[in-house]
């Protein structure tokens, strides 16, 4: 059953005989998926946008880091990495958030019950699915998670980069709202080195100006 944001049906039954037989409930459950993963984009993250005029939503995030890929795949740090999967990964990583929020990279406490609270979040979006499309959405959330193949460590490399960007190219507005120091922001970055060692060295360069530039506090 479709139902809008006043809680009515909308779209009635009457596919029946547009569908092959027996397709009828699968095509329910990825329609009902669609609809509610549009809920990502009312999930607030603390990265600003470069023109500072709001907060960034974690589908545009999404987005941009899948884009990221395709832009940067070059410095991956495997040879043999396919790309389509780690456009996927990112894709899939952050639908989590609809139910658990974005927890901020640097709240400690927000983080001590992080894992848990995204677990269920999982079991429940990903289910929506027809089994087979949930078990390869849960797949790809689980080997983001895990850190373990190449096409991950590269996923959580870009992952990584992209908000450092925003905040070095905001002079670092988030860094100092949230007072965060430089050996933090080096800690969370550093599974760009193993997943793109070659912009590990830009990442670390952008650091070490920002603290010069006064961005970013030791």
């Amino acid at each position: 059953m479709f139902i809008d944001s006043a809680g009515e049906k909308l779209i009635a039954d009457n596919f029946d005989g547009k569908l092959q037989p027996g397709q009828k409930d699968r095509f329910k459950r990825q329609i009902e998926f669609i609809l509610e993963v549009d809920k990502l984009k009312h999930v607030l993250r603390q990265t600003i946008l470069m023109d500072k005029s709001r907060r960034e939503n974690s589908a545009e995030h999404s987005w941009h880091i899948a884009l990221t890929v395709m832009v940067l795949s070059e410095y991956a740090g495997d040879a043999d990495i396919d790309f389509f999967r780690v456009m996927k990964i990112l894709l899939v990583h952050d639908l989590i958030e609809i139910d658990a929020g974005d927890t901020y990279c640097y709240d400690d406490r927000g983080r001590q019950d992080q894992a848990e609270r995204e677990k269920l979040a999982a079991d429940r979006i990903f289910n929506i699915l027809p089994p087979d499309q949930a078990g390869t959405f849960r797949d790809l959330w689980d080997e983001f998670e895990e850190r373990k193949t190449p096409e991950s460590r590269f996923a959580n490399a870009l992952d990584r980069v992209q908000p450092l960007l925003h905040n070095y190219f905001t002079r670092g507005q988030t860094w100092q709202e949230n007072d965060i120091k430089s050996d933090q922001v080096k800690s969370r970055m550093r599974p760009v080195d193993d997943g793109a060692p070659v912009l590990w060295n830009y990442v670390s360069s952008l650091i070490d100006d920002a603290v010069r530039k006064g961005f970013l506090s030791e």
